[in-house]
Formats: structure tokens, sequence, C-alpha cells
């Protein structure tokens, strides 16, 4: 039986713009952060490192806070899209403050305002943003090929974003003067951009509406469970802490790679290369993403595709380690692609995954927790990511990195190739392996079939745990 379509063409994309939006902060921050604290501002790289992982104290508890505030939320415009509108405000100056640490100032002072700034950005405002906007997923449609869509649109926006930061940033820093102030400039063009497609994502899309009879009473009831009983059910579901252990890996897959920046300015010998890197990786991935849902429809599902694709991401890795040590740069940019075509299919599911693991836990325990399940994609991005960045800031530092040096001693040169060669090499095994274990969408079919009904009569049913 053909499920029902909630969404037109505009309506997806719309949907997708909110990445730009996403990727104006996460791209910026994830490429060029760490390199401006270090060799524009002259900050400690081990310091700065501790202080990113520091804040992620703070963040482990505001992913799972603001996804139940979601969950508990109410409005006319519904339950995530406020959400997503007005923190992305507080988004844009925390990124402009980032990268506009006053240099006038003592180190200690500088240290604060970057930690003060980049804490804020992160466990409060992009936590809150990008939670909302993950959530939509599942609360604008119940179509699951419409969900992988979705994904397929955001993040076809998402990379077309990242080849745009990625290509373009340092080019651009360089013409503005290649100081502080350029840095300062970049950041409040993204930011505003930001603002703009942000806001145009949240007005193209309505979600759902809420049954109306008895609703009071059901909110009544959902209200009667606690935080620490909601995050008890996420526990409860082992696809939940499967797809959050996956996406911490893909965003620490993600950190590795762009530590790119340095390998191209230290080993390769120009830092512009890494535009050529990027611009391998972007452009393969918006081509596969628009592919994906043709490509899951001809496989029959998300499961089979997504562990072929990290198997040829392990194959097109293990190329790009080796023509490195040939030395040969046009057969790393064609080994990158191939590395890319094969996570490309994760990207864009990951989603529509996410929605599956909360569909599950609306079968086996009666309650919806969308907005806590997509604190995951929150959690991932940060936890991922940060420590990511943080260790690979760590690393380098216990080697004798010495910023703008003209030749990096034979330790920090080592750990270049390790932390660009070798571990997405690691890490994409390991998420080959979870990726195993994630057979959700077959659990979901049983259940319902079970109970003689389809995906489109999953509705939430409020109850005392």
């Amino acid at each position: 039986m053909e499920q029902k379509k909630y969404l037109k063409w505009y309506h997806k994309v719309g949907y997708g713009t909110g990445d730009v939006a996403g990727n104006c902060v996460y791209a910026l921050l994830t490429a060029f952060m760490m390199i401006y604290l270090t060799d524009t501002v002259g900050l400690s790289m081990g310091i700065v490192s501790t202080l990113i992982a520091a804040s992620k104290i703070f963040d482990g508890v505001s992913d799972f806070f603001f996804g139940r505030l979601i969950d508990k939320t109410h409005t006319k415009m519904g339950k995530a899209r406020p959400w997503m509108l007005w923190p992305y405000i507080g988004c844009s100056v925390c990124l402009v403050a980032c990268f506009a640490i006053p240099t006038s100032w003592g180190e200690i002072a500088q240290y604060a305002f970057f930690f003060i700034a980049y804490t804020l950005l992160n466990a409060v405002f992009f936590t809150a943003n990008n939670i909302a906007y993950a959530s939509l997923t599942a609360l604008i449609t119940k179509n699951t090929s419409e969900r992988v869509q979705l994904g397929s649109f955001r993040f076809v926006f998402a990379f077309a974003t990242k080849i745009i930061i990625e290509a373009v940033t340092i080019h651009a820093v360089i013409w503005l003067g290649n100081g502080a102030s350029a840095w300062r400039t970049i950041a409040i063009i993204y930011a505003i951009l930001g603002l703009i497609t942000n806001t145009i994502s949240v007005f193209s899309v309505k979600e759902l509406p809420e049954a109306d009879e008895g609703m009071e009473e059901e909110r009544e009831e959902e209200h009667k469970l606690t935080f620490f009983q909601s995050f008890g059910l996420l526990l409860k579901n082992k696809y939940y802490v499967v797809i959050c252990i996956t996406y911490i890996m893909t965003q620490l897959y993600a950190s590795v790679i762009g530590i790119g920046t340095y390998y191209a300015k230290y080993i390769l010998g120009n830092e512009e290369l890494f535009s050529d890197l990027s611009l391998a990786i972007n452009i393969t991935m918006v081509v596969s993403l628009i592919a994906l849902p043709i490509v899951i429809q001809k496989m029959g599902g998300m499961y089979k595709l997504n562990i072929f694709g990290y198997f040829v991401a392990i194959i097109g890795r293990l190329g790009v380690l080796t023509a490195a040590y040939l030395g040969s740069f046009p057969m790393m940019l064609v080994f990158t692609a191939v590395g890319t075509l094969g996570v490309a299919p994760l990207q864009g599911d990951m989603n529509a995954l996410i929605a599956s693991c909360s569909e599950y836990t609306t079968l086996t325990t009666g309650h919806r927790l969308d907005g806590m399940m997509f604190s995951c994609s929150s959690l991932g991005i940060k936890i991922g990511g940060a420590f990511g960045t943080a260790i690979c800031g760590w690393l380098l530092d216990a080697t004798g990195y010495v910023e703008n040096a003209a030749v990096q001693n034979a330790g920090t040169v080592g750990m270049l190739q390790f932390l660009y060669l070798w571990a997405p090499v690691i890490i994409c095994a390991a998420i080959m392996f979870l990726l195993t274990q994630l057979k959700v969408e077959k659990a979901n079919a049983e259940i319902l079939a079970e109970k003689h009904m389809t995906e489109d009569d999953v509705e939430p049913v409020y109850g005392n745990v």
C-alpha cells in the first residue's frame, strides 16, 4: 500500500535551506576556528582544545534539556519551529564573537571571551536550533520516502554551503588582509546569510496538526513524564543508542578530515590546496545525495546501502592514504571522491533513520519523544565534532606544533599524517560495524505487521510510565 504524501517540492527545498544556516555556523567552526585562534590570534592550541572540551560539560545536559522542551511545546507554530526560529539570532551573535577575539586584550581575557562565546553558541543557541530543525523530519511528514528526501535536500544544501565556505574563505581572508579584522568580517557575512536562510526555512514548512480530541488530557499525561523518565525511555531503545554513537562517529570523522587545513599548509606546502580537497568531498557529496532517494528505493531500504557505502568509504580512504605516501595529489583527489561516495548515503538518510528510531519508541512504549530522540543529532555534532577538534588539537600540541612555522618537527608531521590519513580509515571501519546493528526498519515493519497497522496509523499515546 502506497504511503500518503504530505509535502510538495517547495516544502522540501525550503526545509533544505535550513542547513545553509546550520553550516554557516558549523562549517566555519570546524574548518577554520582552530587555525584562526592559533595562527591569527596566537592562542595556545592545547589550551584552546581544553576549553572546547570543557564546554562539552554544559552541552551534555543542554541537548536533552532542549529536546524535552520541544516535546512539551504546543504553539500555533507547532512544537519545533519556534525553537528553530528565535535561537538562531543568538547563533549569529555568538558566531561573530568567536571570530572577533579582542586582539588588544591579555591572554587570559581572550581565553575567557572565547570560552563564553563558544559555550553559549554550542550549548544554548545552536543546540536549540539544531534539535528543532532535525525534529521537523518527524513532525512534518509520516512518509518514510519523504523523510529520506528531506534528508537528501537538507544535506545537498549543507554540502553545497560547505563547498562555498571551504573553497572561498581562505581566499577571502587573504584578500581582506589576512588578519583578525578579515576573519571578523567573514564571520559577520556568514552570520547574516545564516539568519536569512534559517528564517526562510522555518516559514516554508508546517508541522502536522496534533489530534484535537482529548488533546488537553493527553498533554497533561505527557507532562507527567519527568526528564529522567523520558531519558530512560530513550535508553531502552537499543537503536537510539546505536544511532547516537554512530552520529558521534560521523562527526569525529568530519573533524579529522577538517585537520586538512593543517595538512595542506604544513605537509602539502600550500594551505589553498585544502580548497581542492574540500571540493572533491563536497561536489561528490552533493551529486550522491541528489540520487540517494532513487538508490534507496532500488535497494529496498537504508540498511544494506549504508553498510555497502561504508565499505566503499574504507576503500576510498585507503586509496587517499596510499596516494599521499606516493606523493600524488591528483590521486588523493580521486580517492577522496571515492571515499565520499561511500559516506554519502548515511549522511542523506541519517534523519530518516532517527525518525525510524523514534517510531520504534512510540510503537514499543506508546510515547512519542521526537525532540529528545533528535537530540542525538545535536549531541553527535557537538560531542563528535568538538571533541574531535579538541583531541586533534591536544595531539598536535603534544607533538610540539608551532603556529606558522616554516617547517614543523617530525613528531607533528607524523601526527598530521596519522590524523588525516589513517584515522579516517579506522573511524569508517567502526561506523560500518555499528551500521550492521541498526536494523530498525525491519524491527518497525515486524511490529506494524503484528498490530496490522501501517506507518500512517502510528499516533502518540501518552500515559504514565
